[in-house]
């Protein structure tokens, strides 16, 4: 008999706030299949703040309880039966953070849990890659938020290592990042993959997603890494108001693309990776894995 439930995963992240609606679908002897109902995406630069700050300004604050409002509408509407709402770089670093999570519980009734670094790459590792990609390969798992970024190397479908730096694009911006944050993650990158051939990345996060829709490839299909670096000097030729208008970029893209590109061209390099394979997951696709392996947990 075929069961379907509805789960709601909000990443609350550095550069953006998201709604992913995930139809679960169950059948006996079968493997539950995963469906993506529903995205929504709010572009409330936290990192903006918090990053230079250290808190998380008024203004941000109503954005962030009128977007939570909006959501428990959508996930009510949609019937969602199990959610799960997690903050990431932005938030565990404000010093407000935990004052912000209080009040929109008690203005939305919506729990947020603020996580660390470590606890983010573990949920970004429990997506599900073995439909997208080869088992028997090598994989460097990249995806690049705001605030951070989580490097996770995939060997025969294993996970052999995981970690988060403290490097992402509204930092990059901002001036925020250090050349010994640039080192630690050369040097973690170097000595991961050493003895690994022919490894290739998967890139997660808005930006790659952006690219590789535009690129014309179809799914499944990498990116090369002559592409990629062909698009960053693209990125760098044009003005921000070019990149809006040329390349049809929002306003919350248009500078935040260039800073990624450079992190996914420095992880190829390091990894001695020439392709990056796109298959649109992240932090809300584990979020959802999560939640259904609590629920089977709990049975």
């Amino acid at each position: 008999m075929l069961t379907i439930e509805k789960y709601g995963a909000i990443d609350i992240g550095s550069n953006a706030v998201r709604l992913l609606i995930s139809s679960i679908h169950e059948e006996e002897g079968k493997t539950t299949r995963f469906k993506k109902t529903s995205l929504v995406r709010v572009p409330i630069r936290l990192g903006a703040d918090v990053f230079k700050t250290k808190r998380v300004s008024e203004e941000n604050i109503t954005r962030m309880i009128d977007a939570m409002k909006a959501y428990q509408l959508l996930m009510k509407t949609h019937k969602v039966s199990r959610y799960k709402a997690c903050a990431t770089s932005a938030m565990r670093e404000a010093e407000n953070g935990e004052e912000v999570v209080q009040l929109i519980k008690e203005k939305t009734g919506i729990q947020i849990d603020i996580i660390d670094g470590k606890s983010e790459a573990a949920i970004i590792a429990m997506t599900d890659l073995h439909e997208l990609i080869n088992t028997d390969a090598t994989y460097l798992y990249v995806d690049v938020g705001g605030g951070s970024t989580e490097f996770t190397l995939y060997h025969n479908g294993n996970v052999i290592a995981s970690k988060s730096f403290k490097l992402g694009t509204v930092r990059l911006l901002n001036d925020l990042v250090s050349d010994e944050i640039w080192n630690d993650v050369e040097r973690w990158i170097k000595n991961q993959t050493k003895g690994y051939s022919r490894i290739a990345l998967i890139g997660s996060g808005g930006n790659i997603n952006n690219i590789f829709k535009n690129s014309g490839k179809s799914m499944g299909k990498p990116l090369t890494f002559l592409y990629l670096s062909s698009y960053y000097e693209l990125l760098n030729s044009l003005t921000y108001e070019e990149r809006i208008w040329q390349l049809n970029l929002n306003q919350d893209r248009a500078d935040v693309i260039l800073p990624a590109v450079r992190i996914y061209l420095s992880a190829m390099k390091w990894g001695g990776a020439r392709k990056i394979f796109v298959p649109k997951i992240g932090l809300s696709d584990g979020i959802i894995k999560s939640l259904y392996n609590d629920k089977l947990n709990n049975r």
